[in-house]
């Protein structure tokens, strides 16, 4: 079969499960993404070569008691700053052009800070003042898709300079405005016409909206790069094969694990403010 269709097909079918079982429910949203962790956790230890059934049942034991039994706001909080501090860790490894390999304490931190903690934050994303809301994660995906499409389109057009050209050769930093334009246009528009606001909200609303897609464009480019750089050191194109054309999980949501503790950060400040 033609690598183009495999990849239209495969791309088809991730994006009709990951809508319909996040519009569902939210024990099929919270299934779904616990079955993504798992996969992806499977991925990350095969790259930084480290045994996985130790860190799978950490994933499945964290995930559970993250998503199905209550937290506070000083567990959110704490998972917040462990997820933040290895973010930075793994900011600085993206521009340390010296590391070769990880030793076994900086894998479990890598795994529980960049993997698993995200999953779990991930999951209370979604959560607004009424409940469990899947437009939510739906306009997230919606506008990481739309950063990766344009920031591709004006790179591949009129793209000259070079982002970070040994982690990921094709990004341009004139693809990541654009990219970035375009998000929070998204992002207007979703405030706009997918949410529906109320008069007194509607300000209140783009504002979020707009931010929100400023958040993920930037954070998700570097989420990107992040994953790249993992893949450099361990020597691999792509994470896995699960998704043919699209490589491994953990290549179609590198974007969305290193973008959940920010934006929930984010949505976690606005609450306090209010």
């Amino acid at each position: 079969m033609n690598e183009t269709i495999t990849r239209t097909l495969s791309g088809i079918v991730y994006v009709i499960l990951l809508l319909i079982a996040t519009s569902y429910s939210e024990h099929s949203f919270f299934l779904l993404f616990g079955f993504f962790m798992i996969i992806t956790i499977y991925e990350f230890c095969q790259l930084i070569q480290l045994n996985k059934i130790l860190p799978i049942i950490l994933g499945i034991i964290g995930f559970t008691f993250g998503t199905y039994y209550q937290t506070n706001k000083t567990n959110d909080i704490l998972l917040l700053i462990v997820s933040i501090f290895v973010s930075i860790k793994c900011l600085l490894l993206l521009f340390d052009t010296k590391k070769e390999k990880f030793d076994t304490l900086s894998k479990y931190i890598y795994l529980i800070g960049y993997i698993i903690i995200p999953f779990i934050i991930i999951t209370k994303i979604p959560h607004g003042i009424r409940g469990y809301n899947p437009k939510i994660i739906i306009s997230i995906f919606i506008l990481i898709w739309t950063n990766d499409t344009f920031a591709y389109i004006i790179g591949k057009s009129i793209g000259k300079h070079k982002l970070i050209e040994k982690i990921s050769p094709k990004k341009t930093i004139e693809g990541f405005i654009g990219g970035i334009i375009f998000s929070i246009l998204a992002g207007f528009l979703i405030s706009k016409f997918y949410f529906n606001p109320t008069i007194n909200y509607y300000e209140k609303s783009i504002f979020i909206w707009t931010m929100s897609a400023f958040i993920i464009s930037v954070f998700s480019t570097l989420g990107d790069l992040i994953e790249s750089k993992f893949k450099r050191i361990a020597g691999v194109k792509d994470s896995g094969k699960i998704m043919p054309g699209h490589g491994g999980m953990l290549d179609r949501l590198d974007s969305i694990i290193f973008v959940a503790p920010f934006l929930f950060l984010f949505y976690k400040i606005l609450n306090y403010v209010s």
